[in-house]
């Protein structure tokens, strides 16, 4: 904090006023977590006077274990934020949702996460941003990019990368058969020039396409190629946007989801390179089935990475992940200590 506190004290430091913004929230979210640990010290040591008081008079004994819960209750949090380790768990998420085969059915499910996310966003105070938008040719979404803007946003949501699969009695089946559905969900940390890790954009090896949007139309419907595709040539990575209205901030946020992509292929290569020295076997990759949602013939949401089941289907579609972000975090943290 000392750090980021110089570098916005140094000349010519809001020379770039949306690089200087995001030092500044920093700062600030740095602070908050400082005055958090102070509070939680303070009210450590009124349980402990509390208790010393409990030893004349029993009301005082009462008072005492419901601070001590909230104490506890606290400390898991500040515990929880201790595992936000690595390099841009900090940072903003880019978050994409594409259906899989399965037609309206897996389209709808795609929305229903979509919804999941947006909710769980909404919940912890977060911004939210819709980048890219394709709707489903019945019903549903075909594809779907989010930026969730929030403190430790990627740290949090890096735990929802991967397949997710539903199990129920499909609405659009006249015959009432129950389906399974999949839909692939990417996470990726925005990046801004400080932490992009020397990725540049060549634009000689970009190509850059303007098209129509297809959102919904009404009043706002957008008449202009405003819509915009970046292919990159050596990778085949290709990213879009649509959901501006300008073809200037559709083109911004194609080359800052661009950005990302590719440095995760970077961090993806580099883990491979790290595997293979260590002789590990296991894929580096994020098309694994991650999560069942099982709507029928029983109610029933289980991770398959660490066994966490909550039978609250509905609670979980409304935003209630964060059981599973918990213990996806502390699985990480434990498999890191093991490596050491």
């Amino acid at each position: 904090m000392k750090e980021l506190e110089e570098k916005m004290s140094a000349p010519g430091f809001w020379d770039d006023p949306q690089e200087a913004q995001k030092v500044a929230q920093r700062v600030t979210v740095l602070k908050n977590k400082l005055q958090d640990y102070i509070k939680l010290q303070k009210n450590l040591e009124d349980v402990e006077v509390l208790y010393e008081l409990g030893q004349a008079e029993e009301e005082y004994l009462v008072e005492a274990e419901q601070a001590l819960k909230q104490v506890v209750k606290d400390l898991e949090e500040m515990e929880l934020q201790l595992l936000f380790q690595d390099k841009y768990d900090h940072n903003n998420a880019i978050l994409s949702l594409h259906a899989g085969a399965g037609g309206t059915e897996s389209q709808d499910w795609t929305m229903m996460l979509m919804r999941m996310y947006t909710r769980w966003a909404e919940q912890k105070g977060f911004g939210l941003e819709t980048l890219d938008f394709l709707a489903g040719e019945e019903a549903g979404v075909k594809s779907a990019t989010l930026l969730i803007k929030g403190d430790n946003a990627y740290g949090m949501l890096k735990a929802e990368k991967g397949v997710h699969r539903l199990v129920r009695i499909s609405p659009f089946d006249a015959s009432g058969r129950r389906h399974t559905s999949f839909s692939a969900v990417d996470v990726l940390p925005e990046v801004s020039d400080d932490d992009s890790e020397g990725i540049v954009l060549n634009w000689d090896e970009i190509k850059v396409d303007t098209y129509r949007s297809s959102g919904a139309g009404g009043q706002h419907v957008n008449k202009t190629d405003s819509a915009v595709r970046m292919t990159h040539r050596p990778t085949g990575i290709v990213v879009q946007c649509q959901n501006e209205r300008s073809q200037i901030a559709n083109r911004l946020s194609c080359e800052k989801i661009l950005k990302a992509k590719l440095l995760e292929l970077k961090r993806q290569e580099q883990e491979k390179e790290l595997a293979d020295l260590r002789g590990d076997q296991q894929e580096i990759g994020w098309g694994s089935q991650i999560r069942s949602y099982v709507f029928h013939p029983y109610s029933m949401v289980k991770d398959h990475r660490t066994d966490v089941e909550i039978g609250n289907v509905n609670s979980v579609m409304d935003g209630e992940i964060d059981p599973f972000i918990d213990a996806y975090l502390r699985m990480l943290a434990a498999q890191r200590q093991c490596e050491k």
